[in-house]
């Protein structure tokens, strides 16, 4: 039996209660043998909720949280709840990411919106063809829609 296959023999044991009082909270079972995707995985959900919980704060340019952000700061501050470390500007970030297909994104990946071979602005994919990001100027976090196709994606591993 995988590790895989044991989690529902692991929820069922806990009880309904138990998992929706986890799935409520947002929390993960630990299981041996999970491969790094899976951290990864949980690395990512954690910083797409740290971004989600920022919804609202004011963009300030150059700003790196915990109350105000630039699109680059929003993703740094978020990985780093997270427990991992990102460099500081979006086009370091998209260097220091596995770059992967639009196929193959998922919730938690990075998005860098680019201009030829220019990085210039990064949000946190959310699924559904959206993201949550500090567009600009005047503007605060938000859950928007990706509004165009120069885009790259990039995992953080």
């Amino acid at each position: 039996m995988t590790a895989l296959n044991r989690v529902p023999s692991l929820m069922a044991r806990a009880g309904t209660a138990s998992a929706l009082t986890l799935a409520a909270v947002g929390g993960s079972i630990a299981v041996p043998g999970l491969s790094a995707d899976a951290s990864a995985a949980t690395i990512a959900s954690k910083a797409l909720q740290v971004a989600a919980s920022k919804k609202g704060a004011p963009y300030s340019w150059g700003a790196t949280g915990p109350r105000r952000f630039d699109c680059s700061g929003l993703t740094l501050y978020s990985f780093k709840k997270a427990g991992k470390k990102l460099p500081r500007t979006a086009a370091q970030q998209y260097n220091k990411t596995h770059h992967i297909s639009a196929g193959h994104r998922k919730a938690g990946d990075l998005v860098f919106f680019h201009s030829g071979s220019n990085v210039y602005h990064v949000g946190i994919y959310a699924g559904h063809g959206k993201i949550w990001h500090a567009p600009k100027t005047g503007d605060v976090v938000r859950l928007q829609k990706i509004w165009t196709r120069s885009v790259w994606y990039g995992r953080v591993s």
